[in-house]
């Protein structure tokens, strides 16, 4: 073990406060934020006792066009600089910070500034086909950039560990893996007017991501939709993308296809606790946290056997070859209209999710922060 973190700034205002990068409170909420978002309020309870805390104390810099403000009692967010997004990250961010640590948790850091960064996974080298040339162009530019600069590096599953290590960008004594939670879903009451709204059957629909990521595989379900087998049954795709973008992605969709849009956290609990499962199909996770969020509610999820879903999902989901449309139909046929079958594997998927805690995360990462030379 280390020494722990040593403040090098004690004429700062914050003391020996560790600096969070809070430029992705300026951003639109993804599953990487969703990730920052989550650890740093089971941080805060942490740190509300000195037996959990190591004595460290913590503090968010955000840029000023910041969206989302959290109100936390221990963990103070500040107001930083005049610039925006990556120049505000580069100049803003590690000037106000001076040397005290900063805590990155959303795969992007100063590049010119040590500190802890979160890596999530390495996709772009994985399935560079899912994001745009020049987004691929970004990332394998400046991720190995921050890799080496990191004074450790944390990543979501053992997984994305091995992928971070396959394609260079830090060795494995490096990087540290920190399982995400999953029990945020269990805070929030379900809103049962979202079956309604649309026209869905309780037990007679799959939930799925409206998503046209090569690697999120979204067209072995469409395909799967379109078997008669499956006729009377609906896939629910919930997220952004539309039938338009669907169908000029080339994809068919079936007559049986909703598109719920976006929908919050409250309707996706009832989406998931009416459906017959989860359909879940990707090439490729860094973790996979919607399957663990239908696991923790009661509904199975049939999963592909691809990237982390086995070490996350472990047992408790059913596999399905992710380029076998009938092994979908026949994953899937068995929960349709069969509530005992749904119930005996859902108390199953129930029991693996609920070790699956933000407490845990948050544990983990302030254990690794205090063996980190600051």
């Amino acid at each position: 073990m280390r020494a722990p973190v040593k403040s090098a700034s004690q004429d700062s205002p914050y003391g020996d406060q560790i600096v969070v990068n809070g430029k992705f409170l300026s951003a639109e909420v993804t599953g990487v934020h969703r990730v920052a978002l989550e650890i740093l309020k089971a941080l805060d309870g942490l740190l509300a006792h000195s037996e959990t805390s190591h004595g460290l104390k913590f503090m968010i810099a955000a840029p000023h066009d910041t969206q989302e403000h959290l109100a936390l009692p221990h963990i103070v967010t500040q107001t930083v600089g005049w610039l925006t997004w990556k120049a505000w990250e580069n100049i803003s961010l590690p000037r106000f910070a001076g040397h005290r640590l900063i805590l990155n948790l959303c795969n992007q850091a100063p590049l010119w500034r040590t500190g802890v960064l979160m890596m999530h996974d390495a996709q772009v080298y994985i399935s560079p086909q899912s994001y745009s040339k020049a987004f691929v162009a970004f990332y394998k530019t400046v991720q190995p950039i921050m890799a080496r600069r990191a004074r450790h590096i944390l990543t979501v599953s053992a997984y994305s560990k091995a992928m971070l290590v396959k394609y260079g960008l830090a060795p494995a004594d490096k990087i540290t893996v920190i399982h995400n939670g999953v029990d945020h879903i269990l805070r929030v009451e379900p809103d049962v007017a979202a079956l309604a709204g649309l026209a869905l059957t309780e037990g007679r629909y799959v939930v799925a991501l409206a998503n046209t990521q090569a690697h999120k595989n979204v067209g072995v379900l469409l395909a799967a939709f379109a078997d008669p087998a499956l006729a009377d049954a609906r896939l629910v795709l919930v997220g952004g993308a539309t039938a338009a973008v669907f169908t000029a992605a080339g994809h068919n969709c079936p007559h049986n296809t909703v598109f719920a849009g976006r929908v919050s956290d409250e309707a996706l609990r009832a989406l998931l606790e009416g459906a017959a499962c989860l359909a879940f199909p990707s090439t490729t996770e860094g973790f996979g946290l919607p399957p663990l969020e239908a696991m923790i509610l009661g509904c199975p999820a049939v999963v592909a056997p691809c990237g982390a879903l086995p070490e996350v999902c472990g047992e408790a989901a059913v596999y399905a070859d992710p380029h076998d449309v009938k092994a979908w139909v026949r994953a899937i046929l068995p929960f349709i209209g069969e509530p005992k079958v749904r119930a005996a594997a859902g108390a199953t998927a129930r029991q693996h999710a609920s070790a699956f805690t933000w407490a845990r995360s948050a544990t983990q990462l302030l254990d690794i922060i205090a063996s980190t030379d600051n």
